[in-house]
């Protein structure tokens, strides 16, 4: 019944949140970040509550990279509010206009989804970026984060909503499932009456649970077993910072590059300067068995690693023939996130960028840019991964659904 009710509560909220104009809206997005500001010494007490029951579980530390808070990330957290405050509202935005012979007038509208579920594992800045992209779009939203950052988006969540009494938001815009019970997440799947949309963020043991058992529309968002390909013309002076980017910056991050692919024709050349380089950052090197000719000390990846988003300093390589093998591995592995070659060719590139079934293609790139902020949408509530309704960093415009308006003078279909 506590499940039932803060859907009940956050569909009434999502009725209100539809009338709201965007200036009342942005001014709670403001009193948002002004309140994660004022209450950073209590959102770390809570957190450091999470880091140290994660710590006495042994939670990898590309994990609790993602867990920790610090003032840095929570002014981050409360800046990209206002910034979600300064993006175009698209509520009310007219996207077409036909008018039929028989005079009636057809508009087709930007209208809210109604309310939105979020299921998300140990990020507690999911918590407020999924709050403030969702009331930017007039939305309510129900949060369930992950059980080893329970603490941190309870206190965040209660922090936010506070902020909103003093405005035009209802409090019950936003809802943190307070409930670490996986029993909870199940019945939260099941309130289709209530939650129009669910969107699932984290592995993909996550991701695809809440494909398998929800009764509620979903967008897969999140695994990112990220490829890079280098071909044999390309500037290895501009792919080994590359590689080193997409691979250490975050390695917990689905963005990041999880698998190297590398041309037969450069690979004894390449290999010795990637693999050092990779390993001054502490990278444990897997790869094929060519790989481990060339490279004997390399440990030789399995079926499964090429499957596999490490979300650690862990990557496997394989040496390919040509662009045509190194597309169909792509194809065949990816989780469909971003993929990236690097290659001076022009036609080669535009075969790959066109070939790959991927959200996010590159050219000469890291595959970090992957993400809401720098691709120019604003903060994003996930990557998408499929291809219905939205795909790539989902930012405010696609938590929108459409209406159609109709004007006529008395018109009746004959």
């Amino acid at each position: 019944m506590v499940i039932e009710e803060t859907c009940k509560k956050a569909k009434v909220a999502s009725v209100q949140m539809a009338k709201l104009s965007a200036d009342q809206k942005n001014r709670a997005l403001c009193q948002m970040a002004d309140a994660l500001e004022a209450n950073i010494e209590k959102i770390l007490v809570a957190n450091a509550i999470d880091v140290k029951a994660a710590e006495a579980k042994g939670v990898k530390a590309s994990l609790l990279d993602r867990l920790a808070l610090n003032p840095k990330k929570i002014y981050n957290m409360a800046n990209e509010l206002r910034e979600v405050s300064t993006l175009a509202d698209p509520i009310g935005t007219v996207l077409s206009v036909y008018t039929h012979p028989n005079g009636l007038i057809i508009k087709q509208l930007c209208v809210p989804m109604g309310v939105v579920g979020v299921i998300y594992e140990s990020r507690p800045n999911v918590t407020s970026d999924s709050a403030g992209i969702c009331i930017k779009s007039g939305n309510a939203v129900i949060l369930r984060g992950g059980s080893d950052a329970l603490q941190s988006n309870l206190c965040i969540g209660k922090i936010l909503q506070e902020a909103l009494i003093e405005t035009d938001v209802p409090v019950n815009a936003i809802q943190v499932i307070n409930s670490p019970d996986r029993k909870a997440v199940e019945e939260l799947m099941s309130m289709r009456q209530y939650i129009d949309v669910l969107v699932p963020r984290g592995g993909a043991d996550l991701i695809n649970t809440v494909i398998e058992k929800s009764k509620i529309p979903v967008i897969e968002t999140g695994t990112g077993n990220c490829h890079i390909y280098v071909e044999e013309d390309a500037n290895l002076e501009m792919a080994i910072p590359i590689i080193i980017n997409a691979k250490i910056q975050r390695p917990g991050v689905c963005n990041a590059v999880e698998k190297l692919l590398v041309n037969s024709n450069i690979a004894k050349a390449f290999l010795p300067k990637i693999i050092t380089e990779l390993r001054n950052y502490k990278v444990e090197i897997r790869g094929d068995q060519e790989t481990c000719q060339i490279m004997p000390d390399v440990k030789e990846a399995t079926e499964q690693d090429w499957h596999t988003e490490y979300l650690d300093l862990i990557i496997s390589i394989k040496i390919v023939k040509d662009i045509s093998e190194a597309i169909a591995h792509i194809n065949k592995y990816s989780t469909k996130h971003s993929e990236s070659i690097i290659t001076k060719d022009a036609t080669k590139a535009s075969r790959f960028l066109q070939e790959i079934d991927s959200a996010a293609v590159y050219w000469n790139a890291s595959t970090r840019f992957t993400d809401g902020n720098q691709f120019g949408l604003g903060t994003e509530i996930g990557i998408s991964t499929q291809k219905l309704h939205a795909r790539g960093p989902m930012s405010i415009q696609h938590l929108t659904t459409t209406k159609h308006v109709i004007e006529g003078n008395g018109q009746i279909r004959e």
